[in-house]
This record gives C-alpha cells, structure tokens and sequence, in this order.
C-alpha cells in the first residue's frame, strides 16, 4: 500500500528554511502531524508530497520561505510480523503508549532466529487496531530494548507522536533508566584496584562511575568491547545495596544509565572485574568462594541460569500529555530467591 492516499496535509515554509526539502519540511510540518524526517523521505519517494500540484521527489531540492506542499499521507501498512496471544503484564497503557514488564526469556523484537514469540509479536496482539502506525506502518515503536534474559520494564510506543517524543527524551539522556544487579565481588570505594581501573572513578556518596567507549568486539560479534577511543560514549554509574558473605563475596547493585548502548551493564561491570552473576557473555559464570557464602548459596549463585539483572525502575516524560511518569517493577520470582538464599 502506499502511502499516497488519503488526506492532504498543508506545510508552509517559514522564515530561514534549512538548504533541502527534507529538512525544512521536517521542521515546519504541524507537530501533530509527527513526521519524522526519515518519515518525509518515504512519502517523497513515494510521490506523496506535491507542490503546485506536481510530485516533489528531490530530498536534497532547495528550498524558499513562502512555498507551499501537499502532503498525502496514507493510512498505515500492515506489517508481516504475525500477532500473536502471548500474556503480557501492562503496567500502563493510553492510546500514544505502553509500558511493559517484560519477563526473562522473552526477546523484543524480531530478529533471524527469533522470528515468533517476541515482545513485538504479543503487542501486535495485545494493541490491535489501537496501533495507528510508527513510521508509516502499523507496529509498536520500540525506542529502546532490555535484552532476552534481561527482566523488568520499557515502554513502547504506539503512535508516531510518541514515538518522537520518547526518541528524543533518549537522545537526551532524560529518561530514568535504574537496574538491579547481582555481581560476583564487591565494587567498593576503598578497593585500589577500581581506582586503577582506566574509565573508572568514584562520585559523593561512593558511586561509581564508569565511562569508556563501547563497540561490537572484533572477533565475536555477539559480544559489546570496551574502547576508549572510536565506538560509542557509554556512561553506568554503580551503587553498592547489599553485600553477601563473610569476607563479601557477591554484591547486589543498583545500576543507573547517562547512556543506553547494547549490553551496557554488563560489559561496563565485567570490564570492573565484577561481572554479573549467571552471566554467559562476559564471564558472570565464575565459582563464588564456598567458605565465604556457605555451600547452599555458593551453588545458588552457580546454577543461576542468566544474568542476574533485572530493569526496576523507569521514569519519562509523557511525549504527549507533558506528564511526569514513574514506574517501578518488583524482582521477579528467581532472582527473589535467590537474594533468599544468600540472606538465608
């Protein structure tokens, strides 16, 4: 289906217009129109965007204060992804977004080996015809993902609107993004090794920053690398909540992202030397001091089946209603017992 049907949109260039037609309409098209630039450039290529009556198809064409354009934007397409019934636990939903607590072993999107059963496939489902497109075709927009083994909270959206208005909060940095994680050690302040850890430093109240660049690793493309220069900014900071065994042995952390980038926590907290717990990636599957933690919680903490982490809290501004939102997702049943176990 294209996109040029249905109703005309009229866009006026205004005053200093930038020096193409993608741009310019992307900055003067009404806000509730929620066009994206990359949006603009699909209905240009698809002959939906007129001027004089004539198909305007030149993304790069100048541009001039005063003209007017026609555009035509159709009613979403269907995508292939298949709906499908899978329960969801919906922390809240409207009609522009949904906020999910996504269970361990749950993919988000679809990807080559994990085309059904993913986030994407229930919210098909579960949204239906409240879904009135993302970027021309009607789908949930995912502005940010917690990985398969990964628990706890994101938020989707399910309009164009906001859509925009998340990205842009992530862009930002704006959006409160706070984990809890199980790690094997104990990242304390007193600990000379941390200071001597390039990237590394201490913030007031004994948080500890971390900050180098990430990118895919050379040799393994499933792992994330830690660069300090090339690849992309990455900023974690870590707070110590909980110590476990005599001397301490295992550490429950609070987590907190300047930064969002593919498996972040856990290559920031094995670069640290203080891997996640059940981690098979970044080395989180190391054996925990039997003297220290008691032979029932050492092999609790061994036969921990993924990376203990768990995405608690999650804090945003609505991108339409201006609302300040805030949610928090308890622990999930195997990551409860275990902290059990360990206390116990």
């Amino acid at each position: 289906m294209s996109d040029a049907t249905g109703p005309a949109l009229r866009v006026v260039i205004g005053e200093n217009p930038p020096d193409r037609l993608d741009k310019a309409l992307a900055r003067f098209v009404p806000e509730k129109a929620a066009l994206s630039r990359s949006r603009i450039a699909k209905l240009l290529g698809d002959g939906a965007i007129r001027r004089d009556g004539a198909p305007v198809t030149d993304a790069k064409a100048r541009v001039a204060e005063g003209e007017v354009y026609e555009i035509t934007v159709g009613p979403a397409e269907v995508v292939e992804t298949k709906a499908e019934a899978i329960p969801l636990t919906v922390v809240w939903e409207d009609e522009d977004l949904i906020v999910i607590d996504k269970p361990a072993g749950m993919v988000v999107h679809p990807a080559p080996g994990s085309r059904d059963g993913t986030l994407v496939n229930a919210l098909l489902h579960h949204c239906g015809e409240t879904l009135s497109g993302v970027g021309g075709e009607r789908r949930p927009g995912i502005v940010h993902r917690i990985d398969k083994d990964t628990s706890g909270l994101l938020v989707v959206a399910k309009t164009d609107r906001a859509h925009h208005g998340l990205a842009r909060q992530f862009e930002k940095h704006a959006v409160n993004r706070r984990y809890l994680a199980l790690v094997h050690g104990v990242p304390e302040q007193n600990d000379p090794r941390l200071h001597g850890t390039k990237g590394t430093n201490f913030e007031p109240g004994g948080v500890l920053k971390i900050t180098t660049q990430l990118a895919r690793h050379k040799t393994d493309r499933q792992r994330q690398a830690v660069l300090f220069h090339g690849g992309r900014h990455a900023v974690t900071r870590v707070r110590v909540v909980e110590r476990f065994g005599e001397p301490p042995a295992v550490a429950l952390v609070e987590c907190w992202l300047e930064t969002g980038r593919t498996h972040q926590i856990r290559v920031h907290m094995a670069h640290i030397g203080h891997g996640l717990v059940g981690d098979p990636t970044y080395g989180g599957r190391r054996k925990p001091a039997v003297k220290a933690l008691g032979e029932a919680a050492a092999k609790a903490v061994s036969d921990f089946p993924r990376q203990a982490l768990h995405a608690a809290t999650l804090g945003f501004i609505h991108p339409v209603t201006g609302e300040e939102l805030q949610f928090t997702s308890d622990l999930p049943e195997d990551f409860s017992e275990l902290l059990a176990c360990l206390r116990g």
